[in-house]
């Protein structure tokens, strides 16, 4: 039997962090998030694709990879949260087949106006936003726990 495949996709401006804004979103880098999340996929068995773009086409192309290749996405749109319909239709095409969890390093909902709109919320049955980088963590084990209880 394959191990289920889960992507993770973190939108632009997130290959910066560790040198942007610090105080917001934490001291890891891409590399450090990368390197976590595949420690901690290899404990629930799952095979991870992990990317990251600051282009949007980028982001919905890896989104209809996984309608054919993953069990699990877990995304962190980064600013296209708030702005792509492009993607909100993307994971639209995943609702019924791939489960969605949306990241993000800080809590949007605390922050500028503009940010309090996710056009990932309706999709995604798990949310973790204001942890940093463990709210990847948090994703692979709501997936880790969703998976298990669909046996």
């Amino acid at each position: 039997m394959s191990k289920p495949v889960i992507f993770i996709l973190l939108g632009p401006n997130l290959n910066m962090l560790g040198i942007r804004e610090p105080h917001i979103y934490g001291h890891e880098t891409i590399q450090d998030v990368e390197a976590m999340c595949r420690k901690e996929a290899a404990t629930h068995g799952f095979d991870i694709v992990f990317e990251q773009s600051n282009h949007e086409g980028d982001l919905v192309t890896w989104i209809q990879e996984a309608l054919k290749n993953a069990k699990g996405l877990i995304i962190n749109a980064a600013a296209y949260t708030h702005t792509s319909i492009a993607i909100y239709d993307a994971l639209k095409m995943l609702e019924n087949t791939v489960s969605i969890v949306e990241v993000h390093h800080s809590n949007p909902k605390e922050r500028e106006p503009f940010r309090h709109f996710s056009y990932v919320e309706p999709h995604a049955f798990a949310h973790f936003a204001g942890h940093g980088a463990r709210g990847y963590i948090m994703g692979l084990e709501a997936l880790a726990e969703r998976f298990g209880a669909d046996k």
